[in-house]
């Protein structure tokens, strides 16, 4: 059975980034949230200032530039703002960038997590609450689903650290008796993403005529949530998940990639008013990445059952914002790219 769990001041690390800045806007706008944040980021090439600019201003909220893996200096984080809750987004994600470099993967994810338990160790009425990924249970035929108790089976670098980061969150929540929980997700997409990432590298290349590279056919299926979603399934999970569990946060819409492309060039088309078949000529299949995952997909029963979250924004509505935010950004985003 689930409890209330008071939250007042939050630790997020990675808050700089995608989904820990949306996690961050959305906590500053929550009637029922008071407290304050201090967002601890390393702003490396992923970050962004621009994505927590909305809420810079606010008195609740602080900004650290610091590294997960200086223990001492989270250590004084934690008692001098009275942390009594970690949210642990920070991490290098991107499965391209570890197959070409392993290396800072398994710095960012496996002893940046590690140095976050040290310091609980010592505090250990911080509730830790660890951010992971659906990739860490490996691959999946045409049916089925991933559950929490599925056997991981990581298949690259990238995954293989996450699936380490979280032994390790699950192995002292054990021995140590730290207060954790965790959650895996499926793919996250939305206004702030960074654009080398599929959805926005794949909007601002239709925007600028650009090739629209896929790998192999297409066919690779991947399942989908709008970042706020997600947000919210997070806080959900800190306010009332039970110690040492884990929640699948799955947004129940599968897409393969070539499917999840038409239906995002025609929404660029209608939004940007671009010729539909000019859209489609740029589509070019690439040669497949190693050891690409063919179909990831999780079910979401227990987080819908125990807590009551559900997902909320379907995915043709949540493409159709994030487009509109990145025709709204555009000219600064081509820049920065």
């Amino acid at each position: 059975m689930s409890c209330m769990r008071e939250v007042k001041n939050i630790l997020v690390t990675g808050g700089a980034g995608f989904i820990g800045s949306s996690f961050i806007r959305y906590l500053l706008t929550l009637p029922e949230f008071e407290g304050n944040i201090v967002n601890y980021d390393l702003l490396t090439y992923a970050a962004n200032t621009d994505n927590i600019k909305s809420v810079s201003s606010c008195k609740r909220y602080f900004f650290i530039q610091g590294d997960i893996c200086s223990q001492n200096l989270v250590e004084d984080l934690l008692l001098d703002y009275k942390i009594d809750s970690i949210v642990h987004f920070a991490a290098e994600t991107h499965v391209d960038r570890s197959i070409a470099n392993p290396s800072s993967f398994f710095d960012a994810n496996i002893r940046g997590t590690y140095s976050l338990l040290e310091a609980l160790r010592k505090m250990p009425h911080i509730h830790f609450h660890h951010i992971s990924t659906d990739e860490v249970y490996g691959s999946l035929g045409e049916k089925g689903f991933f559950y929490e108790n599925s056997p991981y089976r990581p298949s690259s670098p990238y995954a293989a650290s996450k699936a380490a980061s979280d032994h390790l969150v699950k192995a002292y929540g054990h021995t140590y008796g730290l207060r954790t929980t965790l959650s895996h997700s499926c793919n996250n997409y939305g206004p702030y993403q960074y654009p080398e990432k599929f959805i926005p590298l794949l909007i601002l290349n239709a925007l600028q005529r650009k090739t629209l590279p896929i790998y192999g056919m297409g066919r690779n299926v991947r399942q989908w949530i709008f970042v706020e979603d997600h947000s919210k399934a997070v806080w959900t999970i800190l306010k009332r998940g039970r110690l040492g569990e884990t929640y699948d946060i799955g947004g129940g819409e599968e897409k393969s990639n070539i499917e999840l492309l038409q239906l995002l060039l025609k929404i660029i088309s209608e939004e940007a008013s671009i010729e539909h078949s000019l859209l489609f000529s740029l589509i070019k299949y690439v040669k497949d990445r190693p050891g690409h995952d063919f179909r990831y997909a999780i079910d979401g029963d227990k987080l819908q059952k125990e807590l009551g979250w559900r997902s909320e924004v379907v995915l043709e509505e949540g493409l159709r914002k994030t487009v509109r935010w990145y025709l709204k950004h555009a000219n600064k985003l081509f820049a920065y790219r």
